[in-house]
């Protein structure tokens, strides 16, 4: 592995790797890391790829990525810290792993969500568009950053302080960093604003330097989304907290600073130095300052003057000490892990602060300045009007010392935010003038919207919700599903019957069923057969499952508007189905094998029963029904039609004799009884919608389907 690190960095293959006991064979390992690597260290940073050389995955992760705990006494830093900043912006997950070797235990090591295709999936929908890791690839020097500066149109320019990890993009890239260094009044149809703002906001907060507020700006991803804006992603926190004391200046300098120097670190570091142009452009615009201040009080008074950071903190020294102490290749004692919030920790040309030491001092400076000490506006009674599809609803909001007031409102968690600014006019919905009411106004064209505000006056700025645009309100016109409220109820993987699409396709299909006495809004829900991308197909903004009722999906990879055909199909050997909410909240799934030619899998009884192969596939209809199964019998027998009807039913004995006649619905109840003379009419006008069954004294039924 260390042959390997020092030359092609390929993957060395290991005979097996077990993941909390599960074996996968023939598995891809290497050392990683830059300054965490060294060849002289038993214990390395290690990049184990499951599909190196052969299909497979552990709970859909195949990359895991595990730091030493390079320059961290507390040992806790890089799990802390990604902990904290997931309440902001996208970030990965990080936990603990013991590590073993050829049996031997090489000690307590971070584990920390890879950003890779799967990580994109999940966050911005689509695994494909461009993406840059933000990390030089040359010894220090005068331009060793990845500051996003402009440094000409031949990309080659670029090509030592940035990688591009998809197909294409360094054109894309180029235009990027000319946008940033020359045209900030663009910066917005380029670059995800609040997403950098919360980087830049939490690197300060927290003297995260190893990043692009830094020496060297770096330890990010960008990546463009579906509006052709970059994404930042902050990677590699195990330096958070001071642990990495270079801020740089335009030359690169690399004398530290000291512990003091890092607890009275300025907000506004970098302000007027051309190498960090994003900060330039942010620090020279009144509002974007104003709301990269507002971020960062947020991150302090949530994270660190709440106490919250070392509650957590407390937290993961307890669960990992008796593993710190058997570590035997850990590169601190054990005294400094159980002191790594209170004692500072020499690491040879600079000192490591202790957590708290630098973060309780840190609070102790911000909360002197300006930007923390000056009154915000006050908001409070944030509010939606009731309103129905294509009406105008208001957003109103009780809000005092502020010049300016903006709302924020989308309906889909895909699309961007809309920006209207806010009136105490009395004409927008917000009472009378001069009230301190503020509102606007827009039409509904959806069954929900997200939304947030954003106020500030001559000082300060304040979000509505505090950590906005990551969390925000709602208003649903329609409650959204919850487990066990709608449910995948049968799905087709090899559709031969006489059931096809408008196109007249036989195609896979998914059958839902709301289970409740109410309507459901399925805006922001996902469809998916990937356990690695649970949001591969949104359901349109409108989309309605009503109550006690069916709705069916086409799986046949269509991409029709508003239609429901989902982009992927099923596959007839086996599958995975996943139905969630955008916030990634499971609320059903369903893990099948192999399906036969037009054996559809369903509950039994619908919604609520276990899966069974079904004897005919049942699309759009109750699978089962409880003590009653309909009788095929030949054209003399019992009739009922129309079918289906809405007021009244016609029965036609096939029996010359009088018969005695009982109605039950699904669930095997019994509704009404009576005696048949051949035919007659009955008033169903009363009747619930659904599905109902006659039955007559020789067990013979028939369905009938009542649909006002």
């Amino acid at each position: 592995m260390d042959t390997s690190k020092a030359g092609a960095d390929g993957y060395i293959k290991a005979d097996w790797v077990k993941v909390n006991g599960t074996q996968f064979n023939n598995v891809g390992v290497k050392y990683k890391g830059n300054s965490s690597y060294n060849i002289a260290s038993i214990k390395n940073p290690l990049h184990i790829e499951l599909d190196a050389f052969q299909e497979q995955d552990y709970n859909g992760v195949v990359d895991i990525k595990l730091g030493n705990n390079y320059q961290d006494p507390s040992m806790i830093r890089e799990v802390l810290s990604y902990q904290m900043l997931g309440n902001y912006m996208d970030c990965s997950r990080s936990n603990f792993a013991k590590v073993y070797i050829n049996g031997a235990y090489y000690g307590v090591y971070s584990n920390t969500e890879s950003v890779n295709k799967k990580f994109y999936s999940s966050h911005f929908y689509n695994p494909d568009n461009i993406n840059v890791k933000c990390n030089p690839t040359v010894l220090p020097g005068s331009a060793t950053k990845c500051n996003l500066r402009y440094l000409g149109n031949d990309s080659s320019a670029y090509f030592n302080y940035y990688e591009v990890k998809s197909d294409h993009g360094w054109n894309d890239l180029v235009r990027l960093c000319d946008t940033v260094t020359n045209f900030p009044s663009s910066l917005e149809n380029n670059l995800d604003l609040d997403r950098a703002l919360w980087m830049l906001a939490y690197n300060i907060a927290m003297i995260n330097l190893d990043s692009y507020s830094g020496a060297f700006c770096q330890n990010y991803y960008l990546y463009k989304n579906e509006h052709k804006q970059y994404c930042p992603v902050i990677w590699d926190l195990n330096m958070n907290f001071g642990g990495f004391p270079f801020v740089g200046s335009g030359t690169v300098s690399l004398g530290s600073l000291n512990i003091s120097q890092e607890q009275n670190l300025a907000l506004n570091i970098h302000a007027t130095d051309i190498h960090w142009p994003l900060i330039n452009k942010i620090q020279a615009n009144a509002r974007w300052k104003k709301m990269y201040n507002a971020h960062v009080k947020t991150i302090i008074n949530e994270m660190i003057t709440s106490g919250t950071y070392t509650n957590l903190a407390q937290v993961h020294q307890a669960l990992i000490d008796t593993s710190v102490l058997s570590d035997t290749h850990k590169s601190y004692s054990y005294a400094n892990f159980q002191n790594g919030l209170t004692a500072n920790v020499s690491v040879g040309s600079y000192s490591v602060p202790g957590i708290a030491v630098l973060m309780n001092a840190r609070k102790n400076y911000l909360l002197t300045q300006p930007e923390f000490t000056s009154a915000e506006p006050a908001v409070s009674g944030v509010a939606c009007s009731n309103g129905s599809l294509n009406t105008v609803v208001t957003i109103t909001a009780q809000i005092t010392n502020a010049n300016y007031v903006q709302l924020a409102y989308r309906f889909n968690d895909r699309d961007l935010f809309t920006k209207v600014n806010m009136f105490d006019d009395g004409a927008h919905g917000d009472g009378v003038v001069g009230d301190n009411v503020y509102g606007a106004q827009f039409i509904l064209s959806s069954n929900q919207v997200q939304y947030y505000l954003y106020s500030e006056n001559a000082n300060v700025g304040l979000f509505s919700p505090a950590r906005a645009e990551h969390e925000f309100y709602e208003y649903s016109i329609l409650p959204h599903p919850a487990t066990g409220k709608v449910v995948i109820n049968e799905f087709l993987a090899k559709n031969q019957s006489d059931v096809k699409n408008e196109f007249h396709l036989n195609e896979d299909w998914i059958e839902l069923f709301n289970t409740t006495n109410y309507d459901i809004s399925l805006s922001n829900c996902y469809l998916s057969n990937s356990g690695s991308n649970r949001s591969k197909y949104a359901f349109p903004d409108k989309t309605i499952i009503p109550a006690r009722s069916f709705l069916m999906v086409w799986a046949d990879e269509m991409t029709i508007g508003d239609q429901l055909h989902a982009n992927f199909k099923l596959n007839n050997d086996g599958d995975d189905l996943y139905l969630t909410l955008y916030s990634g909240n499971e609320i059903d799934s369903k893990i099948f094998g192999a399906q036969s030619s037009d054996k559809s899998e369903g509950r039994c009884p619908d919604g609520y029963g276990l899966f069974e192969i079904l004897k005919y596939p049942s699309y759009g209809q109750y699978n089962c029904f409880v003590g009653i199964e309909e009788e095929q019998t030949n054209s003399s027998a019992m009739q009922v039609y129309p079918v289906p009807s809405s007021d009244k039913i016609t029965l036609r004995s096939g029996s010359k004799e009088k018969e005695q006649i009982k109605i039950y619905n699904v669930m095997g109840e019994l509704i009404s009884a009576f005696e048949l003379d051949q035919e007659t009419s009955i008033n169903v006008s009363l009747y619930a919608n659904g599905i109902y069954f006659i039955k007559n004294q020789k067990n013979e039924s028939r369905k009938f389907i009542i649909q006002h």
